[in-house]
């Protein structure tokens, strides 16, 4: 039912509230309502925001937006990992609306001492509300004195009555009438890294790998010498190492390299045709070492400061153990075959889609265990490969039941699917998602998907940059060059607060199996890849050392490490992206960064960029000194300025606002 003051379309909140909206703790948290009401009277709206454990916060006022009409908003700040909830309240303010009114009738001598007899009585009503001998109550009662003394005019009368220090005391203790409660409504606060940190993927088996001189065969690394690797990874400056499926691999219908039906013997197959005769999910591969193994890679990460994220497939070869024990987890077909997986004209011929139809209740034990199984293990985040293809009601159960026990645990989502799917597995509780960010390439597309990652769809999913899954290379990666590669990584790492790079980006890594396909030649899914890391840079050969500048900008200023928080800037040139991001401080001042890129890989770029001067914290005849964080350059700018990039020097400006210039 409709409240005295109707207050409608209140975000963020998801599936009616059924599901929670995301939050972060430490990250401050849009709430917006319409809120409107008959007549002319003036009215107010704040948000309260209460713990888990029921403690309500302090109201937070609401501010009138100016569009669209009758909007307001306010940001709240969750500091604690678990189930909030917020209320919008809205009321009738009287003292509003005495104000507006007072401010005109008194100037024009008209109703003047019935005006002011009026303030002086809304004035009484907040000194009850204020403790008697404070500070406030002082500034109340001089303020009544001078609105009764006739020796001052009307309108100095008036003015004591609506005086700063006045309006001030009125808006900490505000007289609410016929006041209106909407909520709660329900929004779930994870721990940071769920929203900010950098991301890098390799597979273990090509760590440490090597040719053997005398054979010529390739010789495989474990998680031993995976570990060595950490210190590289930890020195780019990376926060989670996520590697793909661990477990043993099946031998039935195995790949060759390049997804090629005819395997040689000494070929290891996809690590995502999971289960043989050594094992399912729970088990690691024998190749790769043992369960101790793991544990050992895992405290190194933690030494380093990495956490360590594994892949959760929820499928199996066909020699997995679930094949014989559990054959109703799978679809038979008519001929009497197990259904492998097919997304035409692409087949998998290696996996089996498990069917959540069929025994769901064993399935949701089954999988619950291998998670816990692995958290047991110091994992506490998972990658979730094709979440899209299995039902959204176990997801919502499996998040669940892993979020009471263990609220610290991160999954993230690789669906690059339709958006429903996308956005419905976030709901459900995914803490992060893959977008199709490795597919906006264009100027008005890089645009328009920063604005939806970071004020759309950011109540239901939270955006993973990732620049380049070792399934996909984008065109752009395959003929742009270097400079394409810089500017993939400064595009992702310097707009949205997650972002992913897989192993061999750095060394620039660009050839496709095929014209127009968007395989790497000599996928890694299929084949171990020796990589020459030491030959690589010695020779110069490596983004190494800018993806490591990259991260440490990220970490150096707090306005990258939030999602809500970028506005795009107004360019002459189709070629040319500008943004900014900003952020409050806990000492009260502001951090801004602008990014400028040229999109243009191939060619200089000159143009102008129009700020948007109020999004930087200045008035709009203000300027401001920018020190680019990529070469160290100073300049000072207005609202208006030219800008040359080169993307065979630097295809970038990360400009951060030092100060303003008079």
């Amino acid at each position: 039912m409709v409240g005295r003051i109707p207050v409608m379309d209140v975000m963020p909140v998801v599936d009616l509230g059924r599901q929670s909206a995301k939050a972060t703790a430490g990250e401050p948290l849009p709430v917006s309502a319409t809120v409107f009401r008959e007549g002319h009277d003036k009215l107010a709206a704040e948000v309260v925001l209460i713990s888990p454990d029921g403690v309500r916060g302090a109201p937070v006022r609401m501010e009138r937006l100016t569009d669209p009409v009758d909007r307001y908003r306010a940001w709240v700040v969750p500091d604690a990992v678990g189930a909030w909830t917020f209320e919008v309240h809205a009321w009738s303010d009287p003292v509003a609306t005495w104000d507006h009114a007072a401010g005109i009738k008194v100037p024009a001598g008209i109703d003047v001492e019935l005006m002011l007899t009026e303030g002086r009585l809304l004035l009484e009503r907040t000194q009850g509300l204020v403790p008697p001998k404070g500070p406030e109550a002082a500034v109340l009662a001089a303020a009544a004195a001078a609105s009764t003394d006739t020796t001052l005019d009307a309108e100095e009368r008036l003015a004591a009555l609506v005086s700063p220090e006045v309006a001030a005391v009125q808006a900490a203790y505000p007289l609410r009438e016929l006041l209106t409660v909407e909520g709660p409504f329900p929004a779930w606060v994870d721990r940071p890294r769920a929203l900010f940190g950098s991301w890098y993927e390799f597979f273990p088996r090509s760590e440490g790998a090597y040719v053997d001189e005398e054979t010529g065969k390739v010789v495989s690394g474990t998680l031993r010498t995976a570990a060595e690797r950490l210190d590289a990874v930890a020195a780019m400056g990376f926060d989670v190492i996520y590697m793909p499926p661990i477990h043993p691999i099946g031998e039935v219908n195995r790949k060759g390299p390049n997804n090629t039906l005819t395997p040689g013997p000494d070929d290891p197959g996809s690590p995502w045709a999971i289960g043989s005769k050594d094992g399912g999910h729970d088990a690691v591969h024998p190749d790769l070492g043992t369960i101790e193994d793991l544990d050992h890679f895992v405290a190194r990460a933690g030494e380093l400061g990495l956490e360590v994220a594994l892949d959760l497939a929820l499928q199996a070869a066909p020699d997995h153990p679930w094949v014989t024990e559990h054959p109703e987890w799978f679809t038979t077909r008519a001929d009497g075959t197990i259904a492998y997986a097919e997304n035409p004209p692409k087949k998998y011929q290696d996996i089996y889609p498990v069917n959540f139809d069929n025994d769901p209740t064993g399935i949701c034990r089954e999988v619950l265990r291998v998670v816990r199984h692995w958290m047991a293990h110091g994992v506490r985040v998972f990658r979730v490969d094709n979440p899209h293809t299995k039902p959204l009601a176990f997801w919502e159960w499996l998040l669940a039941e892993v979020r009471r026990t263990d609220p610290d645990v991160i999954f993230l989502s690789e669906a690059f699917t339709k958006p429903p799917m996308m956005h419905g597995l976030g709901a459900v509780g995914y803490q992060q998602s893959y977008t199709y960010f490795t597919w906006r390439t264009g100027k008005t597309e890089i645009e328009d998907y920063f604005l939806e990652v970071s004020h759309e769809s950011d109540h239901t999913m939270r955006p993973n940059f990732f620049v380049n899954p070792p399934d996909i290379l984008h065109a752009f990666l395959q003929y742009g060059g270097p400079a394409a590669f810089k500017i993939r990584a400064v595009l992702a790492a310097m707009s949205v607060p997650s972002w992913g790079v897989y192993a061999g980006y750095e060394l620039y890594e660009h050839v496709a199996v095929r014209p127009g396909s968007e395989e790497y030649l000599d996928t890694e899914k299929f084949q171990v890849k020796v990589r020459d890391w030491k030959g690589a840079e010695a020779e110069g050969r490596t983004l190494a050392p800018y993806i490591t500048r990259l991260n440490q900008i990220r970490r150096d200023h707090r306005a990258l490490q939030l999602l809500r928080n970028i506005t795009v800037h107004r360019t002459d040139d189709d070629h040319v992206v500008a943004w900014s991001k900003t952020a409050t401080l806990e000492d009260g001042s502001e951090d801004t960064v602008l990014v400028v890129v040229n999109l243009d890989p191939h060619g200089t770029r000159e143009t102008m960029i129009h700020l948007d001067m109020p999004a930087l914290g200045l008035g709009w005849d203000d300027s401001l000194v920018v020190h680019d964080e990529l070469t160290g350059e100073e300049w000072t700018w207005g609202e208006h300025a030219y800008v040359r990039l080169d993307p065979g020097h630097e295809p970038a400006h990360i400009l951060t606002v030092r100060r303003t210039a008079p």
